[in-house]
């Protein structure tokens, strides 16, 4: 897919001097932040007194006062013409950075489902509580080799790929994960490829041991946990009832104690019940987590859970105060790993423009324990993401469907909408079966992001070479 301009690139001045200048945090709702970052106009979106994005390229711009004014007006007036001719003036515009062609990309990463089954009975669960709705089962060994084979035929030296494992709950099927991991890693050793290696797991079946193999082998490790005990264990109980909390917390701290290749972070799914971030963020970081970051639960199976509109503007102001948190820690010269934030000024910084929310059903494609290849893993079973199965191949004519029409340039109301490139339409899977319910948050927290940027930027500049 396309890729971001240079960070040199990224941060340009119109007839501004260049003295940094420390602004203030501001206290805004969430209501205030859907109004300022509501879609205007397709090409351009303003914020703070004197910045301007551009969606092509997501190229940010300080411009003087009066033609930060005369943007304001042609914006408001929703007078693309008007807009047009002062970005040419400016000399800011561009020619366009994406076309409506889908990308052709060869596939570099996997997710394998080794453990279509779950020992916890998480009601929100996209998974059906592990099993996709249908009997739970294991990947056989030969499945997983030949997914493996799958993502390491035709790697080229010094390529990238990620084999990931997810369920259900992976560890369930222990074996087949590490007999998948070993051969995997043989394979791009032998063929000069820089493999890595994933999990997401709900922690209650980690051991000691489970540590040693992902530090060996540098696994990003990602622990499915919803708050502090009472919270976590509302929402994640086991399927015979009980909590999980204590015994996550148990089994987590070995592996958090020795991460070096190894990386262990928190996963905290976001639903009405759960919305204290800030005390959340700060306790698992506490913990020792490697970084923890947070998702609304958008579309369960069976609707429990899901965030409505007034939860998701609880949810946004909660994460602007992490990341008040974090702009704070940042200028203090301290670490703070809010995911959310890290991961959104990166973006921010590089320029990321793209089609598409992420690499679902092009790069990236899901592995069911039967061997059914899927658009991603929340996919499995499912007939909307089918791309084919193990045996016959991967079907390229489902992926060209799949990659023509999910483009953003498809898609209704993305097309219109400023944040486009940035959000790239909104998880696949979570659009298909509940629609767009979190636009407003989705374009809140990408305004507050960009005035954090800015801000950023002129208090602490050497911050952003630490993400090269």
């Amino acid at each position: 897919m396309p890729g971001g301009k240079r960070s040199s690139d990224l941060r340009f001045r119109v007839g501004i001097p260049t003295d940094p200048v420390v602004v203030p945090l501001p206290s805004v709702t969430a209501e205030e932040l859907f109004r300022a970052s509501a879609p205007r106009s397709a090409e351009a979106h303003l914020f703070g007194n004197s910045h301007v994005v551009l969606p092509n390229g997501s190229r940010i711009f300080e411009v003087e006062e009066s033609d930060w004014a005369s943007l304001a007006d042609a914006i408001e007036a929703r007078d693309e013409g008007a807009l047009k001719a002062l970005l040419v003036g400016l000399g800011i515009d561009a020619p366009r950075y994406i076309d409506d062609r889908p990308p052709t990309l060869p596939v570099r990463a996997l997710s394998l489902a080794v453990a279509q089954k779950c020992n916890l009975g998480c009601a929100y669960c996209y998974a059906q509580e592990g099993s996709f709705g249908e009997s739970p089962k294991s990947m056989p060994l030969g499945v997983a080799l030949d997914a493996v084979e799958l993502l390491l035929r035709d790697v080229a030296p010094g390529e990238r790929l990620n084999l990931a494992f997810l369920g259900g709950e992976p560890l369930a099927s222990r074996a087949v994960l590490r007999a998948a991991t070993v051969r995997a890693a043989a394979l791009a050793r032998e063929r000069g490829a820089k493999l890595t290696f994933s999990i997401t797991t709900n922690g209650t079946l980690l051991t000691p041991d489970d540590g040693a193999f992902f530090e060996t082998h540098g696994f990003a490790v990602t622990v499915s946990i919803d708050g502090p005990g009472p919270i976590h264990d509302m929402l994640r109980p086991f399927k015979g009832g009980g909590g999980t909390y204590a015994r996550i917390l148990k089994r987590v701290r070995s592996l958090l104690a020795t991460q070096r290749a190894m990386q262990v972070s928190a996963r905290v799914t976001v639903t009405p019940r759960n919305i204290a971030l800030p005390e959340t963020l700060e306790a698992l970081l506490e913990l020792g987590f490697h970084s923890v970051g947070f998702s609304p639960m958008l579309a369960s199976p069976r609707g429990g859970e899901e965030m409505q509109r007034e939860d998701l503007a609880r949810m946004l102001e909660q994460m602007v105060a992490c990341g008040a948190a974090f702009e704070r820690a940042a200028v203090a010269g301290r670490r703070f790993a809010f995911a959310n934030m890290v991961t959104a000024l990166r973006e921010i910084h590089k320029g990321t423009h793209r089609p598409y929310p992420c690499g679902a059903g092009a790069a990236y494609l899901g592995v069911s324990a039967t061997g059914e290849l899927s658009a991603c893993h929340r996919f499995v079973g499912e007939a909307a993401g089918a791309m084919g199965n193990l045996t016959s191949g991967v079907d390229e004519v489902a992926r060209r469907t799949w990659l023509a029409t999910r483009h953003v340039h498809r898609q209704v109301p993305c097309r219109e909408c400023w944040a486009r490139y940035l959000c790239g339409g909104g998880c696949h899977h979570e659009v298909i079966a509940r629609g767009r319910p979190a636009c407003d948050y989705i374009r809140g927290w990408l305004h507050y992001c960009l005035e954090a940027y800015v801000r950023l930027l002129d208090a602490r500049p050497d911050w952003f070479g630490e993400l090269q």
